[in-house]
Parts: C-alpha cells; sequence; structure tokens
C-alpha cells in the first residue's frame, strides 16, 4: 500500500471550485457529521449528483443541501441496498462515516462491517471508484477503531477498485474543547510539559476539498493518503500560547500526568471484569491516553519517531483563525464524544 504525498496548498478559500470535468453519480456515508456535511457541499459545488443513506432526523434537508437524502441504517446490510442504493446505479462510494465513540462493538460494527457490506453492495450498483476518510492514528494502532479501521482498509485495497484512503492529522474541533473555559480565566490543561505530542490541524472544509478532488486526481488513485493543514506542528503548549495571545494575556498552563488516564484505564479495565458494561468507559480512557501521549503527524518507523517535515499540508484556514472565531462568538464546534476536556 503506498503512501503519497498531497498537493501542498489549495485553492483560495473563497475562490469558486471548478466543475469536474466528469460528473458522477456519489453514494454517501456519514453525510451528517461536520466533515459529511461539508465533503456534500464540496462535492455537490464541483457538479457530482450526491445520495446520501442517513438515519431519520428532523432538519436533515437543510443541513445537506443539494444532496438527496434516503432514511436507512448503515449497519443493515439489506437496509444498504434497499434504503440506500435501491436497485440503483452509482460510480463512486465516498464514506466520512465512523463509530461516535470508538468502543469494540461499535468500532468493529461501523468501522468495518457496515463498510464491508456497504463496499459489497456499492460494486453490485456499479461503484468503481472508493473514496474513505480514515484516520492517521491507524499507523500506530493500540485500540479497537484503530484495527477495525485498518481491517476494512485492508479488504478495500485488496477489492480490486480504485480507491483513495485519506488518513488526516487532528481536527480543529478536536483541538478547541479549552476555549470556554480559558475565556473565563481558568487555566490550559496540557498533558505532561504540553511538549509530549504534536499535530498539523486541518479545518473540515479544506478537508472535505481534499476528499472531493480525490474523484479526478489521478496522483490520489490507490494511495493511502496522510494529510494535515498549513503551517507548521503545533504543540497543546503552542495551542495555549495561541489562544492567550488571541485573548491579550499572559499564559497559565496547568499540568496533568498522562499516567492518570493510564491508571484509570487500568481501574476500569479491573473492575469491567466484575461489572462488564465498564469495559467501555475503560477503553474511552485508552482512547484519552492514546492521544495524550501520540503525536497526529506521520509516523517514521525506520527513525521510530514522528515527522512534522514528512506531514503534508493542504489548504488555507488555520487554527488561529479558528479559535478566533469561537472567541468572537462567530462559530460553535461539534466536538463528539471523543472530548478529553
Amino acid at each position: 500500500m503506498a503512501i503519497s504525498t498531497p498537493s501542498p496548498a489549495a485553492a483560495p478559500t473563497d475562490a469558486p471550485r471548478p466543475h469536474s470535468q466528469r460528473p458522477r453519480r456519489i453514494f454517501m456515508l456519514g453525510a451528517t457529521g461536520t466533515i459529511g456535511r461539508a465533503t456534500v457541499q464540496a462535492l455537490h459545488a464541483r457538479g457530482h449528483e450526491v445520495v446520501c443513506l442517513v438515519r431519520a432526523r428532523a432538519g436533515l434537508a437543510a443541513l445537506l443541501p443539494g444532496a438527496a437524502l434516503r432514511t436507512g441504517d448503515v449497519t443493515d446490510p439489506a437496509s444498504i441496498e434497499r434504503d440506500g442504493l435501491a436497485g440503483e446505479r452509482f460510480d463512486v462510494l465516498v464514506s466520512c462515516l465512523a463509530s461516535r465513540t470508538g468502543v469494540p462493538a461499535e468500532a468493529w460494527a461501523v468501522d468495518h462491517r457496515a463498510h464491508v457490506h456497504a463496499l459489497e453492495a456499492a460494486r453490485r450498483a456499479g461503484v468503481a471508484q472508493v473514496v474513505l476518510l480514515s484516520a492517521l492514528c491507524v499507523q500506530k494502532p493500540r485500540l479497537a477503531f484503530q484495527h477495525a479501521k485498518l481491517a476494512f482498509e485492508k479488504v478495500l485495497v485488496e477489492s480490486g477498485l480504485d480507491y483513495s484512503i485519506v488518513r488526516p492529522t487532528a481536527f480543529f474541533k478536536s483541538l478547541s474543547g479549552q476555549v470556554g473555559r480559558v475565556k473565563r480565566g481558568k487555566p490550559f490543561l496540557v498533558f505532561g510539559d504540553g511538549r509530549l505530542t504534536a499535530c498539523k490541524p486541518i479545518a473540515d472544509a479544506d478537508l472535505a476539498e481534499y476528499l472531493a478532488d480525490c474523484l479526478d486526481d489521478p496522483a490520489r488513485s490507490r494511495r493511502i493518503l496522510p494529510i494535515g493543514g498549513p503551517g507548521a506542528a503545533i504543540t497543546p503548549r503552542g495551542q495555549a500560547e495561541l489562544l492567550f495571545g488571541l485573548l491579550g494575556r499572559e499564559p497559565r498552563l496547568r499540568s496533568v500526568s498522562p499516567r492518570l488516564l493510564d491508571a484509570i484505564a487500568g481501574g476500569l479495565g479491573l473492575a469491567s471484569r466484575l461489572v462488564p458494561p465498564l469495559s467501555a468507559k475503560a477503553e474511552l480512557a485508552r482512547i484519552g491516553c492514546y492521544y495524550a501521549t501520540e503525536s497526529m503527524l506521520v509516523w517514521d518507523a525506520a527513525a521510530g519517531r514522528y515527522d512534522a517535515d514528512a506531514t503534508p499540508s493542504f489548504g488555507t484556514r488555520t487554527l488561529a483563525a479558528h479559535y478566533a472565531a469561537l472567541l468572537r462568538g462567530e462559530a460553535v464546534d461539534e466536538r463528539g464524544e471523543h472530548a478529553v476536556f
């Protein structure tokens, strides 16, 4: 499985995107998340016809303008075929679908089995190309959702179809959980000295542009594509300095030991032997510990280190601009269930 280096920059943020030279009919999974919604918009702007399989929910038409919405259950193979594809022909499968919590049962049901069933059904519907949103953290897998994603990536690579597997680094929303507390005068919490990890965060809209462009870029065909946002890698300490700088204040940091999450995960793991439902909470603690101690950058296995220079950059939107918009009340993050703070 080759890893490709994407082009360094996108068109300016406000520039109109050109229509695809070959508009296609797209079957879309995971359209209701923030990245999924942005991807639907990017695909529609390029002239593609987008059909989304979604759970029944009020107000979806307003969230996904320009897309055809079909309600069903992505974890049910019969529903994918009957309610989603509906006996029609499609050219491309695009998936931004991911488990919400990452706990083992949900991860294997969504990140693996739902994708396997969707791929099989899409092939029968004529799909010849797949664009998959994965995650950069699968390069050092220790968690259930990482193994589930890798298992499907292998199925996709071996399918014989044209594919682009996009592995983004951190999202803006995953680095914005402390904006409110800092604005209220509280310190910024960091693990260790705040330099244990680094990432090159990417905006939802920039990632969506990158995913949509995979349909027409032969350089991204049959490739695993790590991708980050513009600029240098940033540590949690750097995030704190950026945020306090925007507020015109001296940075105030409070250190938390990552061993705390390790201890919580270990304790819950032991307790789950007596109380099985606690196993899900133990996995959530392990997820938190992973992100507290592992960078979201390309891993250089030969050198045994993360490499910021080898992590490609794309887009024009910056974390600084996102923080500023949050502080002005012009943006709101939907952070989901992986939030640590």
